[in-house]
Parts: structure tokens; C-alpha cells; sequence
């Protein structure tokens, strides 16, 4: 099966991975420590939610195109799509663009 990690050992691969979700989850603790510090970030559990649904489906969509996707410029394309969606559904979310 072929992989984005072909040139790497699985050890390495399986690594890599788990940075990236360690990545994500350092990314919903962003606005947590923020809270802290500055009365103007002001996030709910809902907001929470939203941001981690958010992440973990955008990780586990390029986690399926990285697995499934033989061809690397369509796998490409299918993590660029995930990404695309990710930014526009967060914006859509932030400030309201398409409303």
C-alpha cells in the first residue's frame, strides 16, 4: 500500500502521525491558555466541541486519503480539499462570511 510516509520506516511514519495529532490538540489549547490571560477570548464547552469536531474530522479525512489514495498528486489534491473545507466551514463559523 502505498503511502505519503514511503520513504520512511513505519516506526518513523507512526511517529509523524502522532505529531500531527498532537499538533491538533495543541491547537484546542491555544484558546484555553488565551482565556486566561485576556478577557477577550471567551470560549464556550460549545465552542470547544466545535473546534475539536473540527480538527479530529479534517485529521481523520487526510488519515483516509493518506491510507486509501494510491496516487500521490490525488492524494495531494484530496488533503488540499479536506484543508480547503476545514478553513472555509471555520470561517463560515468565526465571522459569517457566506451569511
Amino acid at each position: 500500500m502505498s503511502t505519503i510516509y514511503d520513504d520512511r520506516l513505519p516506526q518513523q511514519s507512526s511517529r509523524l502521525r502522532l505529531a500531527l495529532w498532537a499538533f491538533a490538540g495543541l491547537l484546542l489549547l491555544i484558546p484555553a491558555v488565551a482565556m486566561q490571560f485576556t478577557p477577550e477570548v471567551n470560549w464556550g464547552k460549545e465552542d470547544f466541541l466545535a473546534a475539536a469536531v473540527l480538527l479530529g474530522g479534517a485529521g481523520l479525512g487526510i488519515e483516509l486519503a493518506v491510507r486509501l489514495i494510491r496516487s500521490r498528486r490525488v492524494m495531494m489534491l484530496a488533503i488540499a480539499g479536506v484543508l480547503a473545507v476545514l478553513l472555509l466551514v471555520w470561517a463560515e463559523l468565526a465571522v459569517g462570511i457566506f451569511s
